[in-house]
């Protein structure tokens, strides 16, 4: 089924995202500036996909994530589950909908709480949706640790006492026990060694797969984002700058930002030469954005046009979308 005709699970409208930063003394020292952490990214994500969004770190992957949940206050924009405007849902609503859209956060170690056993960790989002009796509670957490390749007897232990990875498969069994619909997973395995990389990016297919599950797969890794994902959108400054099936963008890139970043992915052959995209100039403030395109002050191909109008959102082939004066 094409994208275009199918119907999405999670639907992101024009979200922005705006941080107000102030003086010493709050709101008596003034406003210092405005950082545009999400500025204006629509984007949707349709059943069984995965859809991987990439790019630097402090382009604002991380403030999208918790925003679409309401962890922090949007500044505009709408989130559409189930018919539903996440941003605007509150108490018991809001409550039901975070039990279909789990987040995995990406230190596996910090979102943990030290204190408790692993059994207490799965127990609790349990508890909270008031979901079964103790026995069902304990077979539900049994069968979830069995999933994500834990052992009965890491049931009693604490985070301190488990791996890296052990700690992340923790982490994905208690929003799994829940039943959700869709995982919302910021960097899940950066933080993990190069070989347990691997053992989770497997596991998260293969419980895509079983539970019938939708990923917001959110990296700076280009070649594990390749992998795992079916479509990716890019991000700069805040900004989605191109939008793809997974393969088009790597084949075919669009925005000069987008072959910056594929240049620099390794490849096997070693007879195989790739020109590299080495990017002039620094990373703009977030506290005083460029006008019109975000990206002309590093891009190579910048013209007076991209100085003072930004770039709308358009469709060059089927499902490919870029946001560049090159391509109007």
């Amino acid at each position: 089924m094409s994208l275009q005709t199918s119907t999405p699970v999670l639907e992101v409208e024009s979200l922005k995202k705006h941080f107000v930063m102030t003086g010493s003394f709050g709101k008596l020292g003034g406003v210092k500036g405005v950082v545009k952490a999400v500025n204006n990214v629509s984007f949707t994500i349709h059943q069984n996909e995965t859809y991987g969004l990439v790019g630097e770190s402090g382009c604002g992957k991380s403030t999208l994530s918790r925003t679409l949940l309401k962890l922090i206050s949007s500044t505009d924009g709408k989130v559409k589950y189930a018919n539903k405007d996440i941003l605007q849902l509150k108490g018991s609503e809001l409550r039901h909908v975070r039990r279909d859209v789990q987040m995995v956060f990406q230190d596996p170690y910090t979102s943990l709480n030290p204190r408790q056993r692993v059994g207490q960790i799965l127990e609790e989002p349990l508890l909270i949706h008031s979901i079964g009796t103790k026995k069902e509670r304990m077979e539900i957490m049994s069968d979830m640790l069995e999933k994500v390749g834990m052992q009965a007897d890491h049931f009693y232990r604490y985070p301190h006492e488990l791996s890296g990875g052990q700690r992340q498969r923790v982490g994905l069994a208690r929003a799994l026990v829940v039943n959700p619909k869709i995982l919302i997973l910021d960097e899940p395995v950066s933080a993990l060694d190069v070989s347990i990389q691997s053992q989770i990016i497997n596991l998260l297919e293969e419980l895509q797969a079983e539970f019938n599950l939708s990923y917001l797969f959110i990296a700076h890794d280009m070649g594990v984002v390749r992998h795992i994902s079916d479509r990716i959108g890019v991000m700069y400054l805040g900004n989605l700058v191109e939008e793809g099936p997974t393969e088009r963008i790597f084949q075919h890139p669009l925005h000069p930002y987008t072959k910056a970043l594929l240049s620099a992915v390794p490849v096997a052959n070693p007879d195989y030469k790739r020109e590299r995209i080495m990017l002039k100039g620094e990373i703009p403030s977030p506290f005083d954005l460029p006008s019109g395109c975000v990206f002309h002050t590093r891009c190579p191909f910048a013209e007076e046009q991209c100085k003072t109008e930004v770039p709308q959102r358009t469709e060059n082939a089927a499902d490919h979308f870029v946001s560049c004066h090159l391509y109007h």
